[in-house]
């Protein structure tokens, strides 16, 4: 465990996760009366606010929870105005590695709830999240999600929040490449796993719902010979490939879809991932479309952007794909208890249904009846290759061009 008061103590360089899958299931915690929605009204200006930011400071995709973490804590020190404080609270910020499991997740959570911790931040893992999810709403503590994509955090619970995007943006950001989607011929192109087939049926609840006709083509994760799948890509003769692909077979796939003309046939998109990944698509990088939650500049250096990459930098650390997330999970705590005081969970989840606000991606939105973040997205392109590949902005998506659909949040 890792205690600081935000202000007061120096940076220091953490690591962390992003998506997966995984169950609900949990125990409860025993500290449910103690972390629940106090009586009290929060006004004394001595009372710290506890925040437990819990997320993968080690595992497998560590590097973005880094990201997150920076950007929380520039955000933390932008959104106090430098003072450490919210709503004359000073915050105290108690930092937990899950290492990806949600397991070590849940363990922490009930030990930081358990201290009086009523507010939890951080998962950037898809399956993580769905565990913490339920329990903040066991112990009405207000828990907001970092980069965890999972369309089933929206709307799961009153006291859960998202901070960074969700899967079905991503989608609908893929859609605007095609001007008109009826009749034409989608294609995914993605591993025979549960993140390839769930973006098979993500992409097909999106487009074929505009009219278009959306197949797959699924390799296994094994495959090493990509050639024969991007024949089948291009025989197919489709108008837009989406391709979801992870793991270290990407050059190959990106190398054989060069070679069989796929990206010259076709539109193709897929999603932009962090600075590391850029080298990946080699000189394919120029003929595909991206679709993105964020890269450093996509904001047109608004002043919150401009605040984020600043501050960011001054601590040493370099600003990626996630690192809005943190940053944006930082205004949305100072700003619950600013409006909702330091101890009524209740009174911070009100405060934070329907609020709008200046974003580092521009003007965002928590939309009231589900606490999706409502916020713009945008399409890339990649210059270069290699060490030297850069993205450019290509297109900026208005947050509610790109707003998932609205569901009522459970009870």
């Amino acid at each position: 465990m890792r205690r600081r008061a935000v202000g007061t103590v120096q940076h220091r360089t953490l690591t962390a996760a992003v998506l997966a899958a995984a169950g609900l299931l949990l125990a409860g915690c025993t500290a449910a009366g103690q972390a629940g929605s106090g009586s009290a009204s929060g006004k004394g200006e001595d009372e710290a606010v506890k925040v437990g930011l819990v997320y993968s400071r080690t595992g497998l995709l560590a590097a973005y929870g880094k990201q997150y973490r920076d950007g929380f804590m520039a955000g933390l020190d932008h959104a106090t105005k430098g003072t450490g404080k919210a709503g004359g609270h000073p915050v105290e910020v108690t930092e937990q590695d899950d290492a990806g499991d949600p397991g070590k997740a849940v363990s922490a959570a009930k030990n930081l709830i358990g201290k009086g911790h009523r507010i939890l931040a951080g998962t950037t893992d898809s399956g993580v999240a769905l565990q913490m999810a339920p329990l903040a709403a066991q112990n009405k503590v207000l828990y907001v999600n970092g980069p965890a994509a999972t369309d089933a955090l929206t709307g799961i619970n009153p006291y859960t929040f998202r901070s960074g995007r969700q899967s079905y943006q991503d989608i609908l950001t893929a859609a605007t490449l095609l001007a008109d989607a009826e009749g034409k011929k989608v294609t995914v192109l993605a591993q025979d796993s549960t993140f390839g087939q769930a973006n098979v049926a993500a992409v097909k609840a999106v487009l074929e719902a505009r009219g278009a006709r959306v197949g797959s083509v699924l390799a296994p994760p094994s495959a090493t010979d990509l050639t024969p799948f991007a024949r089948q890509v291009r025989a197919g003769g489709p108008d837009l490939v989406f391709v979801a692909w992870a793991g270290a077979t990407a050059p190959a796939l990106w190398t054989a879809l060069d070679q069989q003309g796929v990206l010259t046939a076709s539109k193709v998109v897929t999603g932009l991932a962090g600075t590391a990944s850029y080298p990946v698509f080699g000189a394919a990088g120029a003929k595909v479309s991206f679709l993105a939650h964020y890269f450093p500049g996509a904001g047109g250096g608004n002043a919150v952007e401009k605040a984020m990459l600043d501050g960011v930098r001054k601590a040493g650390g370099t600003p990626d794909l996630f690192t809005v997330d943190g940053f944006t999970a930082a205004q949305m705590i100072v700003h619950a208890v600013e409006e909702g005081g330091a101890t009524d969970t209740d009174a911070m989840v009100k405060a934070l249904e329907g609020w709008t606000f200046d974003g580092v991606k521009g003007q965002e939105r928590i939309r009231a009846e589900d606490h999706a973040l409502v916020q713009p997205m945008f399409v890339a392109r990649l210059n270069g290759k290699g060490a030297t590949a850069r993205p450019e902005l290509v297109n900026s998506l208005p947050m509610d061009e790109v707003a998932p659909p609205a569901k009522p949040a459970a009870g």
